[in-house]
């Protein structure tokens, strides 16, 4: 319980801090996208967090606008033509991930922990991975171990499982720091983010 405390006040501290030293740069992004593309700033997109409870989910937008249908069933892959110019660079950055700080203020994230899905892929894996459903008996992350060990976007989802499984298991608030420190270092720019 004490370790659960430390860490949504470690989540609260961190998501606030960053907050204010990335406005800057957050307030430049905004003002790209809405000079480049037509569409919202902030895309907002349904996902699955803690004890399996549906939260909304805030990104900078970096595809053109589309069928929600569509978008609610498909991921991103390598030269999809979907994404825009500028969307390209702030995925290849993690730049878009950006406005989930406000997620973590909010209590629908931690700084670290599993990513979270959307309901139709949760749906999905739950009924043909071993264990998948594991991941929920936490609050999803901005990053994760297995976003620093280079699973992310368009990876085998068995591994990315495997690697967030190990986090559940092993999860302290120093393994937390360990994390955030690795994402600083080598967590943003990702060849499997498109």
């Amino acid at each position: 319980m004490l370790n659960y405390k430390i860490k949504r006040i470690m989540d609260i501290i961190g998501a606030g801090s960053a907050i204010i030293i990335f406005m800057p740069l957050m307030l430049l992004i905004a003002l790209m996208i809405k000079l480049t593309s037509k569409g919202p700033v902030i895309f907002r997109q349904e996902r699955v967090g803690l004890n399996s409870k549906k939260f909304v989910m805030y990104k900078f937008r970096t595809m053109k606008v589309q069928n929600s249908e569509e978008e609610m069933v498909r991921w991103t892959r390598k030269g999809d033509p979907r994404v825009t110019p500028i969307g390209r660079i702030l995925r290849r950055m993690s730049l878009d991930e950006l406005p989930q700080l406000l997620n973590v203020l909010q209590g629908d994230m931690s700084l670290v922990g599993p990513r979270p899905e959307r309901p139709y892929f949760v749906e999905k894996f739950r009924k043909e991975i071993p264990g998948y459903m594991e991941k929920h008996d936490v609050r999803p992350g901005l990053t994760g171990w297995a976003q620093i060990n280079g699973y992310r976007g368009d990876t085998p989802i068995d591994k990315r499982v495997e690697y967030d499984r190990y986090y559940i298991e092993n999860r302290t608030i120093w393994f937390d720091v360990k994390i955030i420190i690795l994402t600083i270092f080598k967590g943003f720019i990702n060849k499997n983010a498109y």
